[in-house]
């Protein structure tokens, strides 16, 4: 799987700037009989209506210290600027992808105190089915440091390796467009989480997009190729 891999090899910057970026990379395990179903078609209204549609959930039980008490316990992932930002995007950056590919999103935001947060993960379509794995949601990144390893920017190079525990758990709504991705039986036991959901999203209805692609960074010129 993606987190089982040697290091992707990124192919293709369809958005870049110093703190965000939407690319396309290598994913390893998809070859062959096992690549994914690339290009595809999934247009702005609906990425952004499956990525309104991913939900956290956090615990009964929250504590001051560690938890943002003024968030509903169970709340949409991403606000809505963040999916305004990013549905455009992905959606590019599927039709660019080959079978062979997966689409990596990153964002880092920092505040006073030197303080950074981390929202990153990618996706990909295997027949009608939309995988979006979340693998940072404003995760800190000052968790490496505390635990030993020094804050340097490698979670820029590893989108889809969790640099913090996640708190909560990930669902989406509407329930009947996603289905479980975990295997079943034994193998459950064995399953890494890697914060994944498989979503139907020919079952999703268009979401009204707020806002446009961000005018800053690196885009491909509209119509160009590979």
């Amino acid at each position: 799987m993606l987190g089982c891999q040697p290091a992707a090899i990124v192919t293709m910057a369809l958005y870049e700037t110093p703190q965000a970026y939407v690319r396309l990379q290598t994913d390893p395990a998809a070859t062959g009989k096992d690549g994914h179903s690339h290009p595809a078609h999934i247009s702005p209204e609906i990425m952004a209506a499956a990525l309104a549609g991913i939900v956290i959930e956090e615990p009964a039980t929250r504590l001051p210290v560690y938890d943002d008490l003024s968030q509903p316990r169970r709340r949409q992932a991403l606000t809505d600027k963040e999916i305004a930002q990013l549905a455009p995007l992905l959606s590019l950056a599927l039709e660019k992808a080959t079978p062979e590919e997966v689409v990596a999103f990153y964002e880092s935001v920092r505040f006073p105190g030197g303080r950074r947060e981390v929202t990153s993960g990618g996706l990909f379509v295997v027949g009608d089915e939309l995988h979006v794995i979340l693998s940072n949601l404003r995760s800190d990144a000052r968790y490496m440091a505390d635990v030993g390893a020094a804050d340097h920017q490698d979670d820029r190079m590893t989108p889809m390796r969790p640099i913090a525990p996640q708190p909560g758990s990930l669902s989406f709504t509407p329930k009947s467009a996603a289905r479980d991705p975990a295997p079943a039986g034994l193998k459950r036991l064995l399953y890494w989480d890697r914060r994944e959901l498989i979503i139907h999203y020919r079952h999703l209805a268009p979401r009204r997009l707020e806002s446009s692609v961000p005018t800053s960074g690196t885009l491909p010129e509209p119509g160009s190729s590979r």
